[in-house]
């Protein structure tokens, strides 16, 4: 069998689990991926250390 291109599935979609985090992330201001929470962490040590504010 081959695989639709474009066509997939995602259990944690299906169940509802990406939208809780979702709203779980925006109503806290917190990321909830890696990536998401490195990026704004590094960020709050950069202000710091440069002591600007954007």
């Amino acid at each position: 069998m081959t695989k639709i291109p474009g066509l997939s599935f995602s259990l944690k979609r299906a169940v509802g689990i990406t939208k809780v985090k979702q709203k779980i992330a925006k109503t806290t201001g917190i990321p909830l991926t890696k990536q998401g929470l490195e990026r704004k962490i590094g960020s709050a040590v950069i202000k710091a250390v440069t002591g600007k504010k954007k």
